[in-house]
């Protein structure tokens, strides 16, 4: 296995990550599922004091959610049929108890106050664990590189109180609103049967593992390596949607699967060119037109990658060794009109130094398939993004590098490879441009039917 990326584009050398891209390949090529609900209920059996279903129904002094006037409601019924289904979901139907549950709801039809509470609480209990076991951590191999974006399931208490305050507990229920969309819609896609053939059916699972880890009821950015392109959500909503360019196919060109905030832009950006660039993306063209190129297009070769680097002369380098990797460089590039970053870039926390940013290639993205770059994520109208993040349009107030303007509030990035994606009432497949579907799929005979996920 050779070494994903040494060092990226930040000031600083990153990315020292063999030990992690190792076992993103291993994932890759192993048959990954969600943990059983068992598992799950191992993994998350300690409840916070405060935190249960007893504290729930404590602070609603034993008032149903289930039940009205005696009689289970539409909500109940709903819960029911969505815990039927649940093997959809890689989980197992008979760890919510449904049996038990339609027992207990013919039993309370008509029957005691003490017949209502206990059917209102089974339920409650099987809808926190239902959920507790959904929202906890898939097995995939994308980085959760801020910890922070890595939350973990609800409480009981805490999923209990924001069903019980949605305008429609029915609708909430069904349309599984405590989930990201797109999981809603594959996996209604998988319940219903919409997909043309088997193929289709096991993308769909594929890609509702991948979606599991999706966040729901906040401002967030998706970007789609599968599909080139990014999304803006608002509260859940797609307000608004772009082309971009991602890495190229090569093993250590694809833009990895990640999560983290952003939390700047940077005006005028400096372009650090990775090291293991720097032949390909330089060095070769210092080779065909001599040292006149590293002026002409802004390059500057620096001492190393400290704060405190000082200018080299070019002549100096042992470009034959920046060839054959014996020899390691800083190569910077200039703000200006020639610089690869084009305007702006927008950083988020990661320790790959992938971030977004504008571009001078503009005619990458009129390609169907834009995969050109050594792993950013370059975008089809860096301005527009600006203005969704910032609310104004971003100016450089100076000639000055790396101006740079933070955020009020840090916007998480979720970095994913989906091949299937919802598109209105129907799913559109994306080619598996990466070859990460055909490792999957190529173990979901030798499974047993499990999809593995990345």
């Amino acid at each position: 296995m050779t070494f994903w990326r040494k060092k990226r584009t930040g000031i600083h050398p990153v990315r020292q990550f063999s030990i992690i891209f190792g076992a993103v390949a291993s994932l890759a090529a192993a048959p990954l599922v969600s943990a059983s609900p068992a598992e799950a209920a191992a993994a998350t059996a300690f409840v916070p004091s405060g935190q249960s279903v007893d504290d729930f129904y404590e602070v609603r002094q034993d008032k149903p959610v289930w039940f009205e006037g005696g009689q289970p409601t539409a909500a109940a019924q709903a819960l029911l049929a969505l815990l039927s289904t649940a093997s959809v979901d890689g989980l197992d139907p008979q760890s919510y108890k449904p049996d038990e549950i339609r027992n207990a709801l013919r039993e309370a039809s008509g029957g005691s106050k003490r017949d209502v509470r206990k059917a209102d609480r089974l339920l409650s209990e099987e809808f926190a664990a239902y959920a507790r076991d959904l929202r906890s951590f898939p097995t995939t191999a994308l980085q959760y590189v801020d910890p922070a974006l890595r939350l973990g399931p609800p409480s009981p208490l805490r999923i209990l109180q924001i069903a019980a305050r949605a305008p429609s507990l029915k609708q909430f229920v069904a349309g599984m609103e405590w989930m990201n969309p797109n999981y809603v819609q594959l996996r209604t896609a998988l319940v219903t049967g919409k997909y043309a053939d088997d193929k289709q059916r096991d993308l769909l699972r594929l890609n509702l593992e991948r979606a599991r880890i999706l966040p729901s009821g906040q401002r967030y950015i998706i970007v789609n390596a599968a599909s080139q392109r990014l999304y803006m959500y608002d509260d859940d909503k797609l307000v608004d949607s772009m082309k971009v360019v991602v890495g190229q196919e090569r093993p250590d060109r694809k833009t990895p699967t990640m999560a983290g905030y952003l939390h700047y832009a940077s005006l005028n950006p400096y372009w650090n060119v990775p090291p293991d660039l720097a032949w390909d993306d330089v060095g070769k063209f210092v080779d065909e037109y001599g040292l006149s190129y590293l002026e002409t297009r802004g390059y500057q070769v620096l001492s190393n990658w400290s704060d405190n680097a000082t200018v080299v002369d070019p002549s100096t380098v042992d470009w034959k060794g920046v060839k054959d990797g014996s020899v390691e460089i800083r190569i910077r590039q200039l703000p200006g009109p020639e610089n690869f970053l084009g305007k702006v870039k927008y950083t988020f926390t990661n320790p790959f130094g992938v971030y977004l940013h504008d571009t001078i290639r503009r005619e990458l993205l009129e390609k169907d398939t834009r995969l050109y770059s050594g792993g950013c994520i370059r975008l089809e109208d860096a301005a527009r993004l600006g203005r969704w993040l910032f609310g104004h349009e971003l100016h450089a107030t100076s000639d000055a590098p790396d101006i740079k303007v933070p955020l009020d509030k840090p916007v998480p990035v979720f970095v994913v490879y989906m091949t299937a994606v919802p598109t209105g009432s129907s799913v559109t497949y994306f080619d598996d441009v990466y070859g990460w579907d055909e490792k999957a799929l190529a173990n979901l005979a030798s499974a047993g039917g499990e999809v593995a996920a990345r």
